[in-house]
């Protein structure tokens, strides 16, 4: 596998990771009791972008390196999928 096409796939993992993880453990303003004037009461309470980021990073490293040695080291592509389900005719 090339380096950007890695890279772009560890993206791809990486950005979805994060949406996944971005809501778990959220206190939004209105939870807390302390609504700032001007904001919604759904805003986060507290900034934890860079603990975020940290999960996010190991998280998709792991997923990764799961799809690394499935595709890489045993050989398994999108092209064996149907090897997976077979016709029910």
């Amino acid at each position: 596998m090339p380096i950007a096409t890695g890279m772009a796939i560890y993206f791809i993992f990486w950005w979805l990771t994060l949406f996944t993880v971005l809501p778990i453990g959220l206190r939004t303003q209105a939870d807390e009791d302390d609504v700032t004037l001007g904001t919604t009461a759904s805003a986060p309470h507290k900034h934890r972008m860079g603990r975020v980021f940290v999960i996010t990073t190991l998280i998709s490293a792991v997923i990764f390196a799961i799809f690394y040695i499935v595709n890489q080291k045993l050989g398994f592509g999108v092209d064996d999928i149907p090897v997976f389900f077979p016709k029910l005719d």
